[in-house]
């Protein structure tokens, strides 16, 4: 199976809340390429501040592309906004709060995280740079795959036979076919 991977840095706000339980909450507002991550990059570095929020990165995430899903990203590449979907959960062993875990670009797979009550899901506009990485990676390798009209099985030798073609005749006080 044909693979491509990168590295991509997720940029995190955290806001300030009103709401009587929580004091903050997290959102995921943008991306940074792998220029600006590697393995060497801290888990959280701030990038922004202002009156009530803070902007961190988190620790770099690796991006993945499959052959056999070429045709979700086409798709999302077909968006007015394509989207990379972040897969994320509040951790509260974590001391940041939350826990970045997976990254996606296929709107099929991020819809399958929707099933589960822990994770949130948020779709964060792609970079013009991602997008033709991933768009010569579906150029490559995307193949259509023909659609079959599956042919419904008769349940009785009646339903095998054909329909009656003949004009209906009133009889009695029933209209009936031939």
């Amino acid at each position: 199976m044909k693979t491509q991977s990168r590295d991509i840095g997720i940029v995190f706000e955290r806001r300030d809340s009103d709401h009587p339980w929580k004091d903050h909450s997290w959102h995921a507002v943008g991306i940074e390429s792998e220029s600006s991550t590697g393995p060497d990059a801290p888990a959280w570095r701030e990038v922004g501040r202002g009156d009530g929020w803070v902007r961190y990165v988190s620790a770099p995430l690796t991006l993945q592309l499959f052959e056999r899903e070429t045709e979700g990203y086409k798709y999302n590449l077909s968006n007015d906004v394509p989207s990379i979907f972040l897969v994320w959960r509040e951790d509260e062993d974590d001391p940041d709060g939350i826990c970045p875990f997976h990254a996606t670009v296929c709107p099929y797979e991020a819809q399958s995280y929707l099933d589960g009550d822990e994770e949130q899901i948020e779709s964060i506009p792609m970079p013009r740079e991602i997008a033709a990485w991933i768009a010569d990676f579906v150029d490559l390798n995307h193949v259509d795959e023909p659609f079959y009209k599956r042919k419904r099985k008769p349940h009785s030798r009646r339903d095998a036979e054909p329909p009656h073609q003949g004009r209906a005749q009133y009889r009695g006080s029933v209209w009936r076919h031939g």
